[in-house]
């Protein structure tokens, strides 16, 4: 009996996807099944424009507190191999005008696009494919674009049922022109539209040097109050063809997550001090995982203080030393000589795009 390893490394499909592109991280996008909740624990929102909904989605409007979004709004059953979608329900019906702009949308790191070749001769197809559901029928629009915004490719996709998840896949031609980074910023933005004006919609198919947020002719979902937009399983893969879902384990999507938007919940932290006005306790706060940049702290919940001091400019209650990308060191001074706590703080990190 003969025995062998097989070279992955040396398997292509016709369009010249190596195995290794098949599976195991061949999606760009982050938790696109919408099971990581970690801002809102899938409670209904009202967003504004540049909210964060399910991680590594946000919204974008121009006009405030026109739909609602939830993770598995409506309670629908998701499509099979699915536990969770995120969901957008218009709360009026607006007339967009031509520079109005409602979507979905998720930042690519640079990083992750490397192999894509964008920006060159060698550049690479990518496929789109994603399971949406709509209490509307009709054309709708999304469109793919460079971080500097000066590149776009608005698409077009049918929903031909009403209130019935089905399957769209898309392929899109590499730009050979452009700016797309391939560092810790920003690299290729998928817009979903929601209702976009005249101004930011364009010709379906075709690459164009500006802005666009979806495709001329769209419909627009903030024009029907009431109207439903679901989605979920959504993955942009290199190549022309669309692939199973890249299904990835939980622990492995949030840790994903957490690169771009960590909570530390119930934090607590004590210690003594000789005198007030001294640094009580430092303790040092690793990260999950390395986060794309240092993040920005926000205070979520604010925790409960025995003599602590809170009118230092560098230390106002729970303070941070040292923050960077991985690491961190809470220190709290002391009100007051003696004993000295903070409990039940939560806060988050964030280096989103």
């Amino acid at each position: 009996m003969a025995y062998g390893v097989i070279n992955s490394d040396l398997m292509t499909t016709s369009d010249g996807v190596s195995s290794a592109g098949l599976y195991g991280f061949k999606n760009r996008l982050i938790n696109s099944d919408m099971r990581i909740d970690q801002r809102n624990a899938g409670a209904s929102v009202t967003p504004v424009s540049g909210q964060y909904l399910v991680d590594r989605w946000f919204y974008g409007a121009t006009q405030t507190s026109k739909f609602t979004a939830q993770q598995n709004a409506g309670s629908v059953t998701p499509p099979t191999g699915y536990s969770k979608y995120l969901g957008f329900t218009s709360s009026s019906a607006y007339s967009i005008t031509s520079t109005d702009i409602f979507h979905t949308c998720q930042i690519i790191e640079g990083l992750n696009t490397i192999d894509l070749a964008w920006g060159t001769a060698s550049a690479a197809a990518v496929t789109l494919s994603f399971w949406v559901r709509s209490s509307l029928t009709g054309t709708f629009g999304g469109c793919i674009t460079n971080y500097a915004g000066n590149r776009s490719y608005p698409f077009t996709y049918t929903i031909s049922a009403a209130n019935t998840f089905e399957r769209k896949t898309i392929t899109i031609p590499g730009d050979t022109t452009g700016t797309w980074l391939t560092t810790n910023s920003g690299s290729i933005s998928l817009f979903f539209g929601l209702g976009v004006g005249s101004t930011y919609s364009g010709t379906a198919g075709a690459w164009a040097a500006t802005q666009y947020y979806s495709a001329t002719g769209a419909t627009s979902v903030v024009g029907t109050n009431g109207a439903t937009f679901y989605i979920t399983g959504v993955q942009l893969e290199k190549g022309s063809t669309a692939t199973s879902f890249d299904y990835r384990p939980y622990g492995t999507e949030l840790a994903l997550c957490q690169r771009y938007y960590y909570v530390m919940p119930n934090f607590y932290i004590e210690g003594y001090a000789a005198a007030a006005n001294q640094r009580a306790v430092t303790i040092p706060v690793n990260f999950p995982v390395t986060m794309r940049a240092t993040p920005t702290r926000t205070v979520i919940t604010a925790g409960t203080y025995t003599n602590v001091r809170g009118s230092s400019s560098t230390y106002a209650g729970l303070g941070l030393v040292g923050l960077n990308a991985t690491f961190t060191s809470a220190a709290i001074e002391a009100a007051g000589a003696g004993y000295t706590q903070c409990s039940n703080q939560t806060e988050s990190m964030s280096a989103e795009l």
